[in-house]
């Protein structure tokens, strides 16, 4: 029978890669001479360390464009509020990877709701369609294409 996988990952090579090039960046520019600004990449979380507020908000704009040069979807970024304290301003941004229980019970009734002749079934932290004919299944992917889920979503393991 065949069946497909939908997942939501992100690379983390690439997003690791990204931060560097962002830090590099942040570390030239005259704006930010001086004032130990800086972006780690931390299980599956960055944090944005600097003086001000205006100067994350900047870092995260720069951190933004580098990670779209790479291909990495934006959708996958979840901020957290700027905590200022001090001198310094914080902000923490998860990077998610996978679909969650609530996001995969979503997909799974819009999927049920399209009267589409597929089923799909949630398997851990992905979704697993399967159908009786091919083209049922790319139906169900083009779909999925036009559907607002908040995540991005990668469609793997195509078997007939």
């Amino acid at each position: 029978m065949p069946s497909f996988d939908i997942v939501s990952e992100v690379d983390r090579h690439e997003v690791n890669n990204a931060v560097d090039q962002a830090n590099r960046e942040v570390g030239a520019r005259f704006d930010f001479k001086g004032s130990d600004a800086k972006i780690e990449y931390v299980e599956n979380s960055l944090k944005l360390e600097a003086q001000s507020e205006f100067q994350i908000d900047q870092m995260r704009d720069i951190l933004e464009k580098k990670l779209a040069k790479r291909g990495i979807d934006l959708a996958a970024l979840k901020a957290d509020k700027v905590e200022e304290s001090g001198t310094r301003a914080r902000q923490k941004i998860e990077v998610r990877q996978g679909i969650d229980q609530d996001t995969g019970r979503k997909i799974v009734k819009f999927i049920k709701d399209s009267k589409l002749k597929v089923q799909a079934s949630i398997q851990g932290d992905q979704l697993r369609v399967t159908g009786k004919k091919r083209d049922d299944l790319q139906e169900a992917i083009a779909l999925l294409r036009t559907s607002e889920v908040g995540l991005p979503l990668q469609y793997q393991n195509f078997r007939d």
